[in-house]
């Protein structure tokens, strides 16, 4: 059996401290799995992937990451070995080549190795983006070349997990189809592990991951 990347030690959370949406979970996350995240609107999805970047806090409980309190963490660091993916892609002004190697300005990452033109062009003929050049205005992508490009862009800092909120929610579905495969293969092949929030039937089609249900405060696995 794996080991946990993530361990929820009876973890709550309420908004204003009047509506609670988590009451006391406890789950672990096994390292280098895939998590579809199922669940009613409202009933704290996004929520859980953000407390597990430290983007919320918990009112009250544990979490630690790699066996580590998360509270102990550097949040930059934390936040690029976890990349938060939203549901809606964000690219900024500039090149295409710009917003991939934007992570790269930062003084978190000084330490990383700049990837070259080369890999770039590489990355992007694997996931079905040869016809946009790295010069390109990134801007002037459609929403599904966004989100990959935003799934690019993660990876190139090769973290340790990918906490995706419905990364296809806007997509159509030969875009929705390509980002889950890149998903899956990220996860195949990089040992990336992923946590997805998903309303759609593509979760249904995971067999050799995890499927759990939020609802009603609480968390639990659904059968494959």
């Amino acid at each position: 059996m794996p080991e946990a990347i993530y361990q929820l030690e009876n973890v709550s959370f309420a908004y204003n401290e009047a509506r609670l949406v988590l009451d006391q979970i406890s789950y672990e996350v096994p390292q280098g799995s895939f998590v579809c995240i199922q669940g009613p609107s409202g009933s704290g999805k996004s929520t859980l992937l953000k407390l597990l970047c430290r983007l919320e806090e918990p009112g009250q409980g544990l979490i630690r990451f790699g066996g580590r309190p998360l509270a102990e963490i550097y949040p930059p660091l934390l936040r690029r070995e976890a990349i938060y993916i939203q549901q809606t892609p964000v690219v900024g002004s500039g090149s295409v080549r710009d917003n991939l190697l934007l992570p790269f300005n930062f003084k978190i990452n000084a330490d990383l190795p700049r990837p070259s033109d080369e890999r770039l062009r590489s990355i992007l003929d694997e996931f079905h983006l040869s016809d946009i050049g790295l010069d390109d205005p990134a801007s002037g992508t459609s929403v599904g070349q966004k989100q990959r490009l935003c799934l690019i862009r993660s990876m190139l800092l090769s973290p340790k997990v990918m906490l995706m909120d419905e990364p296809y929610s806007a997509l159509d579905p030969a875009s929705a189809n390509i980002v889950w495969d890149m998903s899956r293969r990220l996860n195949r092949e990089n040992g990336i592990t992923i946590l997805m929030v998903t309303h759609s039937q593509l979760g249904a089609r995971i067999q050799d991951g995890l499927l759990v249900e939020v609802s009603q405060g609480k968390i639990r696995p659904i059968c494959l």
